[in-house]
C-alpha cells in the first residue's frame, strides 16, 4: 500500500509512474505541472499528483529500517514548496525511487536526486543542480495571430513600488505607439483604482482579472505575438517567452536587494526581452527564440536514464 493517497491524473496501465507532491499552490503545481508533461511529451507515463504526507509518518519513514520491497511503484517523484520536502525524502527512501525538486530547497541539495534551481537563487555548481532561467512553467506555444498582443498588469509587491501613474503612462505610450489588437489583463494584485483607469483607457479591450479563467492567460500567451508584462510579475515573462511571445518589460521601480529580478535583467542584457520605451521591441536579437526550460530539463532528466 502506498504511504500517501494518489489522485490518478493520466497515464495507462504499463506506464512508468511520476508523482507529483503538491503543496496545494498553484505556483508551486503549475511547475511540477511543466516538467512533467514535457516528460510526457517524450515518454509513456502515467502522472499522480498527491499531497504531502503528515510530518511524523514522513520522519517514521525517513527513519525506518527494514522497509518492505514494493512493486508498484514511481519511476520519478517531483515536487515544489518547502512543505513538501520532507514527504520527497520519505517516499524517497521507502521506493527507492529518484526525486526532483523544483527550487532551492530548505536543507541540503545533497539530499535530492536533482534541484532545478533559479539563476536568481545563485545555485552552486554541482552533478545534480540544474540553473533555471526562471521558474518551470506549463506553456506551449501556439498558432500566432497577426497582429495580436497582450498586455499584463501586476500590481504592488515586496519587491517594486506601485507607481500607478508610471504604469498608466507606459500603457497610453504603448497603446500609441504599437497599433496591435491589444488584450490588457489585470491580476489578483492590481489595485481596484489601476483596474478603472485601464478600463477607461482601453475599453473593452481590458479584461479584469475577475473575468478571467485558469484557461484565458496560456490562451491568450499562445496566439498572441507580443505580451508586455510589467516588471513586478517576473514569473509572466517567463510563461510569455515560453508561449513563443516577443517580450518587453513595463518598469518600475525596484526595491533594493530585489534577487528576483535579477533573472530578468540578465535577460534584458542577453537581449531576450527589451523594455521601455522600446514600443516596436527592435533591441530583440531573436537569438533565443525557441525558450523552453521546462523542455531542457525534461531532456536532462532523461538522459540521466530514470524513464
Amino acid at each position: 500500500m502506498s504511504p500517501v493517497a494518489e489522485t490518478d491524473v493520466s497515464g495507462s496501465d504499463n506506464s512508468k509512474q511520476i508523482w507529483i507532491v503538491s503543496d496545494g499552490k498553484p505556483g508551486h503545481l503549475n511547475q511540477s505541472r511543466g516538467l512533467v508533461e514535457a516528460i510526457a511529451r517524450r515518454r509513456d507515463v502515467a502522472i499522480s499528483e498527491q499531497p504531502p504526507m503528515g510530518k511524523l509518518q514522513a520522519l517514521r519513514l525517513c527513519f525506518s529500517a527494514g522497509l518492505p520491497r514494493v512493486e508498484d511503484k514511481p519511476a520519478l517523484i517531483v515536487g515544489a514548496g518547502h512543505a513538501t520536502h520532507l514527504t520527497l525524502l520519505a517516499l524517497r527512501r521507502f521506493y527507492q525511487a529518484p526525486v526532483v525538486v523544483l527550487m532551492k530547497p530548505s536543507i541540503s541539495t545533497g539530499f535530492f536526486d536533482l534541484c532545478l534551481m533559479p539563476e536568481h537563487d545563485q545555485p552552486p555548481h554541482r552533478p545534480n543542480i540544474i540553473t533555471t532561467r526562471g521558474a518551470l512553467n506549463r506553456m506551449q506555444p501556439g498558432e500566432k495571430t497577426a497582429n495580436s498582443g497582450v498586455i499584463l498588469i501586476g500590481g504592488p509587491s515586496k519587491h517594486f513600488d506601485w507607481d500607478e501613474t508610471a504604469v498608466l503612462a507606459q500603457v497610453e505610450s504603448l497603446l500609441a505607439a504599437e497599433r496591435r489588437d491589444w488584450l490588457i489583463g489585470s491580476s489578483r494584485r492590481t489595485p481596484v483604482s489601476t483596474e478603472q483607469a485601464l478600463a477607461s483607457l482601453a475599453g473593452a479591450r481590458f479584461v479584469p482579472a475577475t473575468e478571467t479563467g485558469p484557461d484565458w492567460l496560456p490562451q491568450q500567451l499562445a496566439c498572441a505575438e507580443v505580451c508586455w508584462v510589467t516588471q513586478d510579475s517576473a514569473s509572466m515573462v517567463y510563461e510569455a517567452l515560453t508561449a513563443g511571445c516577443k517580450v518587453g518589460v513595463l518598469t518600475l521601480d525596484e526595491q533594493a536587494d530585489n534577487r528576483i529580478s535579477h533573472g530578468v535583467d540578465r535577460l534584458r542584457q542577453q537581449g531576450i526581452v527589451s523594455g521601455t520605451p522600446d514600443w516596436s521591441l527592435d533591441q530583440l536579437s531573436g537569438s533565443d527564440a525557441h525558450f523552453n526550460e521546462a523542455e531542457r530539463c525534461a531532456e536532462e532528466i532523461l538522459k540521466r536514464g530514470w524513464l
